[in-house]
């Protein structure tokens, strides 16, 4: 079953206008909102008059747990997700969403029985990255025959339905790229990530190192440090990176922090600041594109990530639908501060 929002965007137009065009309400142009019913009816979205009559006999449950709440990415995954869950609740599916601020195995663990003694029948997950979660989801998936859907951050060893995320691994090869055409691929560059266990950034570590042996050998990493989502570590690291390690000229930020990157510039005083590379498109990254404390930006599009996780397993549970593919990747979307 399609989206609202996958109808907006082959339409080219706003959701809201597809919800009126749909639903018959306010104005709109009347060959706008024929286009948007053909793209409707070829995508096979279900109208809410139409889903009354294919609502589940009873309430379904879909769990899903995220974490890092704090981290600002999330701001988009949970507008994606409250989006969702409002749309859900037509079809008479309920989201229970459970949230995390850390990457805390343990804490997951216990999580995910929270919600097995909720009576969930689909679970859409943002999982840490360890062997016993892998061992737990493949318990929910074969001994509770409940559909589990990764997103944002995938698990390697689990029968999971699908992943929907980014690319981490090649948007780390992305980031090499442009560090390769703004060096002239020579130099040292400064990795900073979030948490060594958290697997997307790990993946977005490991595929930036990978490009930078493959296609600059002239380009050396110069350390990869965690910094826990927190600016005031990711300017710590910078202050000391740059203070005892010459001619860095390039520093990635692949998490959250960003904001300690212009703090460490304005206490070093630097005559020139090395090229920076950040990731998510945020109201905070937005205004370290704008004041010119780094040169681009890769974001994941979390909105659609949160928006989508639901409706996965929404169509398994309520129509039988498998997706298409087992990895439904968004785009690796470079912003700098002309095209914000």
């Amino acid at each position: 079953m399609a989206t609202i929002q996958e109808i907006a965007e082959k339409a080219g137009v706003s959701r809201g206008t597809v919800d009126r065009a749909l639903n018959n309400r306010g104005r709109i142009n009347p060959q706008v909102a024929e286009k948007i019913r053909q793209i409707a009816d070829e995508l096979g979205y279900v109208t809410r008059s139409q889903r009354k009559g294919e609502r589940p006999a009873e309430k379904v449950r879909i769990g899903v747990i995220t974490q890092l709440a704090g981290a600002s990415f999330m701001l988009e995954i949970n507008r994606g997700l409250r989006e969702a869950q409002a749309e859900l609740m037509q079809w008479g599916i309920e989201l229970i969403v459970k949230e995390s601020m850390t990457v805390n195995e343990e804490e997951q663990l216990k999580t995910i029985d929270e919600l097995l003694a909720e009576g969930i029948r689909g679970l859409a997950i943002m999982p840490v990255d360890s062997t016993a979660i892998s061992l737990k989801l493949n318990e929910v998936i074969e001994t509770h025959k409940i559909p589990v859907v990764t997103f944002n951050s995938d698990i390697a060893g689990t029968k999971r339905t699908c992943f929907i995320g980014m690319d981490n691994r090649r948007s780390g090869q992305t980031a090499a790229g442009l560090f390769g055409m703004l060096t002239g691929g020579a130099g040292k560059i400064l990795v900073i990530t979030g948490y060594f266990s958290n697997n997307v950034d790990s993946q977005r570590v490991d595929g930036f190192i990978e490009e930078i042996k493959k296609s600059y050998p002239g380009i050396e990493v110069a350390g990869v440090h965690p910094s826990f989502d927190e600016a005031g570590t990711v300017e710590h690291i910078i202050e000391s990176a740059l203070s005892g390690i010459p001619d860095i000229n390039g520093i990635l930020v692949v998490s959250g922090g960003q904001a300690g990157i212009g703090a460490a510039f304005e206490t070093l005083h630097l005559e020139k600041r090395p090229f920076v590379i950040i990731y998510d498109q945020t109201q905070k990254n937005e205004k370290v594109l704008q004041e010119d404390k780094a040169d681009f930006l890769i974001d994941q599009n979390g909105y659609k990530q949160g928006y989508l996780a639901p409706y996965v397993l929404a169509n398994l549970l309520v129509k039988g639908e498998t997706p298409a593919q087992e990895c439904l990747f968004t785009d690796i979307i470079i912003k700098t501060k002309y095209n914000l």
